[in-house]
């Protein structure tokens, strides 16, 4: 009996980890058009300009993000990780965004129809 129940047991066990592989994700991509928009506003209103430019194509602070998209050295996770840890010239930004700020400027960076943020901080002038 004791070697049925731990065959049984060794067989549960890979079909557990299975499913909880897909219980939690690494990697929680916002896709929304909501999460484009608002990471564009956070990269003009974080400061993001200053090194990379209001086009993102760079300056002499920091590189080009206009093409980050389509640089496989740079997939989400090592954008994410950037973003949070620093690294060469840039700041970490960890104490100062919070995962979903982050997320939201993942997502504006590798949107395909990238938004343009609102000019100005705070946007437009309500009426």
């Amino acid at each position: 009996m004791f070697v049925i129940l731990r065959a049984n047991r060794i067989a549960v066990i890979p079909i557990v980890l299975v499913f909880a592989a897909f219980a939690v994700p690494v990697y929680a991509a916002p896709d929304s058009k909501a999460d484009e928009q608002a990471g564009a506003l956070l990269y003009r209103d974080k400061g993001c300009p200053q090194c990379h430019g209001a086009d993102l194509a760079g300056n002499k602070k920091g590189p080009s993000l206009a093409d980050i998209r389509n640089d496989k050295a740079w997939p989400p996770e090592k954008v994410t990780k950037q973003i949070t840890d620093g690294g060469a010239k840039m700041p970490p930004f960890a104490d100062s965004l919070t995962d979903q700020e982050v997320a939201q400027l993942v997502a504006f960076l590798r949107a395909k129809d990238r938004p343009a943020p609102p000019s100005g901080p705070g946007g437009p002038p309500s009426n």
